[in-house]
């Protein structure tokens, strides 16, 4: 509660508002409230000890909260424990709550009950320094202090301060829960890191060997503030490494002032001016996020940026700990990518060093390699690659030796020149599966329609610990990326021709060119005016672009700039290259958001105008579609940013897409349904593809042989079927057996989960329904119940929900055994699985039958378990299941009764505050009250109150669940009473107001049941209730007319009684 609060602790408006809804924060409060629970009880002394001040804020409690031992007055109360001066311990004003002491603190939270986290975040937002108030300024001044317990005693004064050794202890057990703190919230930040202090630490010699003078000095000095080092390697203090910091530097270049810089685990940093140790103020980020030392320093220092590239970076020898070679460290901007713990790390990195150390002693001979980060940025010169190859054994340097010497005969070289005056593009990417250098996992452009946040897993790069590995391709190339350097215009293009006769999908390849500055060189021709020069350039940038690295390292040279200006180019050739190396490189959010910004969206959507379908195309025609399917390529991969979805509308690209959709070619269909169903997430693509006329082809191309096509159009109807006129048009284009039929391929699960997907969806119209039955479709999704993957599963059982309008559907789930598949599936976790499990469970327990055998498998047991899940969607779902289950259950009263907890579950999620939990709670309570004995025991656990305090809701969904909850529970002793004198009767007078029919139903009901109270009937006629229901009971519906006439007779008879008593009496 000290440095963890005001240090560790993430805190909105730049440290000044509320606490952050973050984990951490999260895992603080628990440890602070955890604290503050076990305090009364293990240290009772302690706990009573009074506070300086007391702790205030705004609290959510109200006097009803509150048990024995207090004084309540009407809203207010007060602990009947003082302090010297009188004043209570703990003292509610509502909303203030006042606390003085441990003791108290640990009752109040007690009385939270689920809302105890709300209560203590509350409590230190509104009391930022809370050790000032509990111990006074004395001890506070100490908190953050090393030697805390070693200073704290000389402060007691036995005159000033009472109680000064309870103090003392209280004070001591105060610093070590928060030092505990620090402990569990620093190992919670270890795990996330991807710059290590290692990495750090090399980087920094590194750069320390090139301060000293003469010609080789770029940079003054390099200098840590502080000399202590931890043992992780950090050295910055604990408080600081808790907001991921590693150490503080002050380097001087040559040219500038001195720059401040903070070293963390995300990146590198100028700060506000940390000159030594010690010091309290600029840790703030004054500069952007770099993500190491030397990007930073050539931002800021152009003479730094221009004499680095000319220093030889074969590196001096280093003390043994620090010759480790390092994994290169991902960009910050990049998500959701994996991370290892930082334990994990540190045993990989001595793994590393004692292989390194093993080979040089095998050797006999040291051999130390730099960082490969420093290489990305093309500061590796020709001698260190020339020693990297004199270290390897003889027989691999003859062999790369001999094969340097080869060169490509004369055919090759005519046949690729010849390559590069027409543009090679592959004619089909069907699959889109493209492996990844680590070999682990698939990137596919042809992936499900995701958030802009989500990002495709970047892969850390594995590379090999020596060169003797390293394929003879790897120096061949890098020979040929040195002539591509220095070579004129006629050797530029033979050498890119030549390199183009090697596998560049091989990842010894791509790193090859990446290594020795090849790709720098090869961004750079894209600004030549040559054309040839560009073409070869272009045609290797698609081809290496595949590796993950070498597409980040593209957007960090600002190479994705130059290609989105290549798409205004007059060559056809040059237009395509240019879209299908973008449809590569933009497969993460930086990618696609320079792009955009670049104005690259707007020149793709131009690359579409052309017309697909033509008996004879020319061979200009040709390549004017060949362009416009690279354009559709690039812009599936920009389309899964939401901006980029807005900004492909914008410029009109719905049309075009439309257009290209009516293409006899898959090739060019599978990126065009791709891109539409990524935009199909927005509601304005999905009424676009609608008034289009794009249901229409989406159906027709559903009976394609193309799996990954049918997938793409299946998942486009999927999330196009929530609006009833385009599942109509599917219906109307016969596009509901294609779906069904797409059921029988059970081995690709992509394309059955989008078949479900959009079987689903359609079978939410009632006539769709009815088509699929003639199918036999329910019969096969009740088979896939079982063996599938949740996404396919989740569809399946929304699919079997929406079945159930049906009542054959019923009988056909009973004699397939389905659902004994759906009641097992209530045990999963998945929550999208869960609400739509609950939902299939209630609809088919309105048939007896299958009612008894959810009974006989305890499905009952396991909806209602259901209710404690913290999602509200599953506990709404769960609860709208319940009112089926309980009212075609055998003997429902006796089966809720049977459920341990069941009934003070129910009553306790009266208190949430989501509307769809409390209306379909409220049914469920209308449902369980209607048995006399239940309805006695929700009294008992104070549902009336809970009730009354939810009238005043302006939903009517909620108001008309509620009503009839209100209604069904006047049935038992004086609650009708309890009723009045909880305010409840008022806010029903106004429900008649509402517009929607089933809410005047509902109220009248439940004002009939409270008008045989008499005060009551009062309150109802002094709120105007007589009008409206005698509107009412000119209804059609009997039940409502029947109920609005009791309730005026009952006000009519009391007022009689009134009007006899006042004559006779």
């Amino acid at each position: 509660m000290g440095v963890s609060l005001t240090k560790a602790a993430q805190w909105t408006s730049c440290g000044s508002g509320k606490l952050e809804l973050t984990p951490m924060n999260e895992s603080l409060l628990k440890e602070i409230l955890c604290f503050v629970e076990k305090l009364g009880f293990q240290h009772p002394q302690e706990a009573e000890l009074v506070f300086e001040a007391p702790l205030q804020w705004s609290t959510t409690l109200v006097a009803s909260d509150f048990k024995t031992d207090y004084d309540i007055r009407d809203l207010e109360v007060q602990s009947h424990e003082k302090d010297s001066e009188g004043h209570p311990l703990l003292q509610l004003s509502p909303p203030t709550v006042w606390v003085r002491s441990f003791s108290q603190l640990s009752k109040l939270v007690h009385f939270a009950d689920y809302k105890k986290l709300e209560e203590v975040r509350a409590c230190l937002q509104e009391n930022r320094d809370p050790l000032l108030k509990i111990f006074g300024p004395c001890f506070a001044n100490f908190t953050e202090r090393e030697d805390t317990h070693s200073n704290v005693p000389h402060l007691i004064d036995e005159d000033q301060v009472k109680d000064s050794e309870l103090k003392l202890k209280l004070f001591h057990l105060v610093q070590n829960m928060d030092q505990q703190l620090l402990k569990n919230l620093l190992q919670k930040i270890s795990e996330q890191v991807r710059l290590d202090p290692t990495t750090v630490k090399n980087d920094i010699e590194l750069l320390k060997r090139f301060c000293s003078e003469g010609e080789k000095r770029v940079l003054k000095s390099v200098r840590y503030t502080s000399d202590y080092e931890f043992e992780n390697g950090c050295r910055a203090p604990l408080w600081r490494q808790l907001h991921s910091e590693i150490c503080y530097l002050v380097i001087e270049p040559c040219d500038t002032d001195e720059l401040y810089i903070t070293c963390s685990t995300t990146g590198v940093f100028i700060n506000g001016g940390i000159k030594h140790e010690g010091a309290e103020s600029g840790y703030e980020r004054t500069s952007e996020m770099y993500k190491d030392l030397v990007t930073l320093l050539k931002s800021q220092s152009p003479y730094f940026a221009e004499n680095i590239k000319k220093q030889d970076f074969a590196v001096q020898e280093l003390p043994s700990t620090q010759r480790i070679q390092h994994v290169e460290s991902v960009d910050m901007e990049e998500q959701g990518q994996p991370q290892r713990s930082y334990e994990q790390h540190e045993k990989n990195v001595h793994d590393k060093a004692r292989q390194q150390h093993t080979l040089n002693k095998a050797s006999g001979e040291k051999k130390y390699e730099p960082c490969p980060r420093w290489r990305n940025h093309g500061l590796m010169s020709p001698s260190c690659n020339a020693e990297e190859k004199k270290s390897s054994k003889s027989s691999a340097e003859e062999r790369s030796c001999e094969i340097q010497k080869k060169k490509p005969g004369q055919g090759a070289k005519s046949k690729m020149k010849a390559e590069f005056s027409v543009c090679s593009i592959p004619g089909s990417l069907s699959s889109h599966k493209i492996k990844t250098p680590a070999g682990a996992m698939p990137v596919e452009l042809s992936s499900e329609s995701s958030l802009e946040s989500e990002e495709e897993e970047e892969q850390s790069e594995c590379r090999p610990e020596n060169n003797i590995d390293l394929p003879s391709e790897y120096w061949q190339i890098q020979k040929l990326v040195k002539y591509l350097k220095g070579g004129d215009q006629t050797a530029t293009v033979l050498t890119l021709c030549a390199m183009m006769d090697f596998n560049l999908m091989q990842e010894t390849c791509q790193l090859a060119i990446r290594d020795v500055g090849g790709l720098e060189v090869l961004i750079n021709l894209l600004d030549t005016d040559e054309v040839k020069c560009k073409i070869g350039s272009l045609k290797i940038l698609r081809k290496i672009s595949h590796n993950v690295q070498i597409r980040q390292t593209i957007v960090d040279m600002g190479g994705l700039q130059s290609i989105v200006k290549i798409l205004d180019s007059p060559v056809k050739d040059l237009r395509a290259l240019a879209a299908e190396t973008i449809a590569n490189v933009a497969r993460f959010r930086r990618a696609r958001r320079t792009v955009r910004q670049y104005g690259g969206i707007k020149k793709l959507v131009k690359l579409l105008d052309c017309v697909p379908n033509l008996a004879n195309l020319t061979e200009t025609k040709e390549k004017d579609v060949e362009v416009a399917r690279c354009g559709t390529l690039a812009l599936w991969s920009c389309s899964k940013s939401t901006k980029n979805k807005e900004a492909i509308h914008k410029a009109g690209g719905i049309p075009l897409l439309g257009r290209l959709l009516k293409s006899q070619h898959e090739n060019m269909l599978i990126p065009v349904v791709g891109t539409l169903q990524e935009c199909a997430s927005e509601e304005s693509y999905r009424i676009a593809i609608q008034t289009e006329g794009m249901i229409k082809d989406l159906v027709k191309n559903l009976s394609s042989d193309n799996d990954e096509l049918q997938m793409h159009c299946a998942s486009a109807i999927f999330k196009c079927a929530e609006d009833k006129q385009t599942r109509d048009l599917v219906r109307k284009y016969k596009g509901l057996h294609p779906l069904v039929s797409l059921l029988q391929k059970v081995n690709n699960k992509q394309l059955l989960a989008a078949a479900t997907g959009a079987i689903w969806k359609c079978s939410i119209s009632v006539e769709n329904v009815a088509k699929f039955q003639e199918y036999k479709a329910l019969e096969t999704l009740i088979g896939l119940l079982t063996d599938q993957p949740e996404e396919v599963l989740v569809n399946v059982v929304g699919a079997l929900g929406e079945f159930a309008q049906i009542p054959a559907s019923k009988a056909i789930i009973h004699k397939s055994g389905g659902i004994k598949s759906l009641v097992n599936l209530l045990a999963g976790t998945n929550q999208a699985l869960l609400v739509n499990v609950t939902k299939a469970v209630g609809a088919y327990a309105t048939d007896k039958a299958n009612m008894l055998i959810i009974d006989q498998l305890d499905g009952v047991r396991l909806v209602w378990s259901l209710l404690k899940n913290p999602s509200a969607d599953v506990q709404s779902s769960a609860a709208w299941a319940l009112c089926p289950c309980i009212e075609n259950a055998k003997d429902g009263g006796e089966m809720v009764r049977s459920l341990v907890g069941g009934l003070e579950l129910i009553v306790n999620l009266l208190k949430s505050t989501n509307n769809e939990v409390l209306a379909s709670i409220c049914a469920a309570i209308a449902k369980i009250a209607k048995d006399k004995e239940n309805l006695a025991v929700l009294t008992d656990h104070g549902v009336i109150p809970l009730l009354g305090k939810l009238t005043n809701t302006t939903d009517d969904r909620l108001r008309c669940y509620l009503a009839e909850a209100i209604g069904h529970c006047c049935m038992w002793g004086s609650n009708r009473k309890s009723f009045g004198e909880a305010g409840a009767v008022a806010p029903l007078v106004r429900y008649l107001k509402s517009k929607d029919s089933t809410v005047h139903q509902s109220t009248a009901m439940a004002l009939y049941q409270l008008s045989k109270d008499p005060n009551n009937c009062i309150t109802m006629h002094e709120k105007g209730v007589v009008k409206p229901l005698i509107h009412i009971m000119g209804s059609n519906e009997e039940m409502l007319q029947e109920a609005a006439a009791g309730c005026i007779r009952n006000i009519r008879l009391l007022a009689l009684a009134n009007r006899k008593a006042r004559l006779f009496y």
